[in-house]
């Protein structure tokens, strides 16, 4: 048998708790086919079946239900233990994670507060969040909604603002309305569940366009060649803000409203280590509220009542 991991463990209580792999799959912030996934490869490398499921229905097998309690405390331990060890290890780095954007004076803002290990694993902001709250990071850089928070344990802050614009074919820069403008869906909701949830969100609310993709084309070369076919301007997301445009492609900026991408430095509600916190507070430090006022915010955005 194979090491079974703590995530894999946490995967099976939740899904033992819920009774259905979709609640479950949204408790976690992860995709419903990579939980199943996960379960599957759990009931391998325990060598017994977990949960016996059909089309509608998920029951815990005998097994299954002997093994939540076990599980269940297993888990309790091992917080108990992270939690523990977090104390006393006062001299590690403080670990942060970033899906595509972090401040350029980093550094330099933490500088005499704590030393900054800047991980290199890049994933999308859903699992950056989730990254903090099981304790593989300290603080993560990423787009996060009010109740995703919440369920997550994490206190969210805010930490920068990126204006999303239109990308089109031609030589016209002016601004484009955002009811005449297309957004981008991907099927793959691993890798764009954040995107997915803000793109379909800001389509409902403006009347703009929603074009449905499985391709990744949400950014880079595939991206610039959707909009070539597409009749509309299509809005960028924000992992393509820095990217230069070919010569053959413009930027319009949206109006009526405004598309505003924010970004929040997040770290655990109860986290107890003081470098944490301390680097936390300095890197959020004189951020302002950036301007929400004038830009359209999804309803569950953390920074929406800063907007009025």
């Amino acid at each position: 048998m194979t090491a079974v991991e703590l995530r894999q463990l946490r995967y099976f209580l939740a899904v033992a708790e819920e009774l259905h792999f979709g609640r479950a799959a949204a408790r976690l912030l992860i995709a419903g086919p990579s939980l199943s996934q996960q379960i599957k490869a759990l009931e391998r490398d325990l060598g017994v079946p977990l949960f016996a499921r059909d089309r509608r229905t998920v029951a815990l097998t005998s097994a299954g239900a002997a093994l939540v309690p076990e599980v269940r405390a297993l888990l309790e331990r091992a917080d108990e233990l992270q939690r523990h060890a977090r104390q006393l290890s006062g001299s590690r780095p403080v670990r942060i994670g970033y899906v595509n954007w972090l401040p350029p004076d980093l550094t330099a803002r933490t500088a005499g507060v704590a030393q900054l290990y800047v991980d290199a694993w890049v994933v999308p902001s859903h699992q950056q969040a989730a990254r903090v709250a099981d304790g593989s990071l300290d603080l993560a850089v990423c787009w996060i909604r009010k109740a995703d928070a919440e369920q997550l344990g994490l206190k969210a802050q805010l930490l920068g603002a990126d204006r999303l614009y239109a990308v089109a074919v031609g030589t016209d820069t002016s601004p484009v309305r955002a009811k005449d403008i297309a957004v981008l869906v991907d099927d793959d909701v691993t890798s764009w569940q954040s995107w997915n949830d803000y793109a379909e969100e800001f389509a409902r609310d403006t009347g703009c366009r929603v074009r449905r993709i499985h391709n990744g084309a949400i950014t880079g070369p595939a991206f610039f060649d959707h909009v070539r076919v597409c009749t509309t301007p299509v809005l960028n997301s924000p992992k393509g803000q820095t990217t230069p445009l070919p010569p053959d492609l413009v930027a319009r900026p949206v109006v009526d409203p405004e598309a505003l991408w924010t970004w929040s430095l997040v770290r655990r509600e109860d986290e107890e280590r003081a470098d944490v916190v301390a680097a936390a507070e300095a890197i959020v430090r004189n951020v302002g509220d950036l301007d929400l006022d004038r830009a359209w915010l999804p309803s569950d955005d953390p920074y929406r009542a800063l907007g009025g």
